[in-house]
């Protein structure tokens, strides 16, 4: 009788074995190279790991295949991408716009917002949001920016005899949220919001974590089963405390402009001086908020909109900006004759003078551009981005059925030997203008590209170059913890598994 069991346990192994791999969408997947695959899940066992051990699997994929390899276990299938020719076949058509399960996880955080919305209403919440990245706005963000940095390089002054030694990832991403905080919403952090803004950061990292480990867990993928989980309840009770904040940040924000108005139309059309529209906005205090709550009264969006771009923003806005100086500041520790040619650009827009940069300024930073560039070629704080087919597509002479997803791995993609040679090294020549020309177009991309490219990018890389020139007209960074040292773990934004620790030292003009 046991081995009568036995038998027909094995006969149902083998029917879902081949009900499993062996239909049309199957052999369509495992014809894309990939691991071997196991008896009926296939290729499930290989990607639940620590979030350490995930990430370095993926990058020795990355080099073992050659631009493409797969993911299969029934009904779930991805091709894993990492050449620019296939990426922009994804990228540049808007047919294939549509986000992945990956995103559709976060969905319980972000709701339809900028990032995950689709179709009409990604273009309309994208048609009421460009006008927050003008050039008359992002002019007085960067006054913003340059008061939020000189704070930050005023807490690095409390070094004895001018050195500092401290790990920076708490420093910036206090000062991107901060930025981003006062800029998009129109509040400052102040002392009696601390508390709760980093409250708030914490839930963001746990949030990010359990969204990456659900991901990898098929089983997880079902709500009603998710939620019961101890997974599934830590991620409601972070959530609560994400979204409480960012309520009350709506809140501050209705109520000003019901004191004070503003009137935003009135900033992007003007055409005065420098000087008027920088007193005319500081006067008004501008925020990305206030085109949501136009919107609203105009009835174009609703306060669940609002909320859901309002926490678009916030995450995306400080999280991967944070990420991006993290990396930044400790290979320009770690590579002193770069850090030099940086300083003796910024000495001489500047001088010995401490003044505010204005955004004249930042622009003629071209070389401090060429090393940021660089350096989020090589820490991309986005590594990859995953949508999902609505029909067959044709990758690397593969063909993708519908209802599949790509991954598109950005991190694997910039460090391509045949892209950019000598990729691990840190090499900001490769983006002065002479050395650019001919590279495929998306070759490199740090905020995405094609139509749903990164709608804050302009602004993300001003609140780079602000805070990065505000040290260095101040600091010598010295290395402590090298690009050897990093570990980095699987994560919605590019994160290590511990601080980056970096020395400050006060020039001597």
């Amino acid at each position: 009788m046991v081995l009568f069991y036995a038998l027909v346990f094995i006969l149902i192994l083998c029917i879902l074995h081949v009900w499993f791999n062996y239909n049309k969408k199957a052999r369509l997947m495992l014809s894309i190279p990939g691991p071997k695959g196991h008896f009926v899940v296939s290729d499930l066992m290989e990607d639940m790991l620590p979030p350490d051990e995930l990430f370095d699997k993926v990058r020795k994929d990355a080099k073992k295949y050659d631009g493409i390899y797969r993911f299969w276990s029934y009904p779930y299938g991805a091709a894993n991408i990492y050449n620019p020719e296939d990426i922009e076949i994804i990228l540049s058509n808007s047919k294939y716009n549509e986000k992945s399960i990956v995103y559709k996880i976060m969905k319980p955080w972000l709701g339809d917002g900028l990032l995950l919305s689709g179709g009409t209403k990604w273009q309309q919440r994208r048609k009421i949001l460009t006008p927050a990245f003008h050039f008359n706005i992002l002019r007085h963000f960067s006054e913003v920016l340059e008061e939020n940095s000189k704070k930050m390089a005023e807490k690095l002054d409390s070094g004895e005899d001018g050195i500092l030694t401290l790990d920076i990832v708490p420093l910036l991403s206090e000062f991107t949220l901060n930025s981003i905080c006062e800029t998009s919403m129109g509040t400052r952090l102040d002392e009696e919001k601390e508390d709760a803004g980093r409250l708030y950061k914490k839930s963001i990292y746990d949030v990010g974590r359990i969204i990456i480990t659900r991901s990898t867990r098929i089983h997880l993928f079902n709500d009603f089963v998710y939620y019961r989980t101890a997974l599934g309840r830590s991620q409601k009770k972070h959530m609560d405390i994400v979204h409480s904040f960012t309520k009350n940040v709506i809140k501050e924000r209705k109520k000003y402009i019901k004191e004070h108005g503003v009137e935003l139309a009135e900033i992007i059309n003007k055409e005065d001086t420098d000087d008027e529209v920088y007193a005319f906005t500081r006067k008004n205090k501008i925020a990305m908020l206030d085109l949501l709550i136009s919107a609203e009264k105009d009835g174009l969006i609703d306060d669940q909109g609002i909320q859901e771009e309002v926490d678009t923003f916030m995450f995306e806005g400080h999280d991967t900006t944070a990420s991006g100086l993290v990396y930044f500041l400790m290979l320009l520790a770690n590579h002193r004759d770069i850090q030099k040619k940086v300083t003796a650009e910024l000495d001489s827009i500047f001088g010995s003078s401490d003044r505010p940069a204005s955004m004249a300024d930042l622009a003629r930073m071209r070389y401090l551009d060429c090393c940021l560039k660089e350096s989020l070629r090589l820490y991309p704080p986005v590594p990859f981005i995953s949508r999902e087919f609505q029909e067959s597509v044709v990758l690397s002479n593969y063909t993708i059925p519908a209802g599949m997803f790509v991954h598109i791995h950005i991190f694997d993609l910039h460090r391509r030997e045949d892209l950019f040679p000598d990729a691990d090294k840190f090499d900001p020549d490769r983006f002065l203008p002479e050395n650019s020309a001919g590279r495929h177009p998306y070759a490199y991309i740090p905020f995405s590209a094609g139509p749903r490219n990164c709608i804050g990018q302009k602004f993300a890389m001003l609140e780079l170059k602000s805070a990065v020139s505000k040290i260095l007209r101040k600091f010598e960074l010295h290395p402590v913890t090298r690009p050897e040292d990093i570990v980095f773990i699987s994560d919605l934004v590019l994160r290590n598994t511990s601080p980056v620790y970096v020395t400050f030292v006060k020039r001597v003009k």
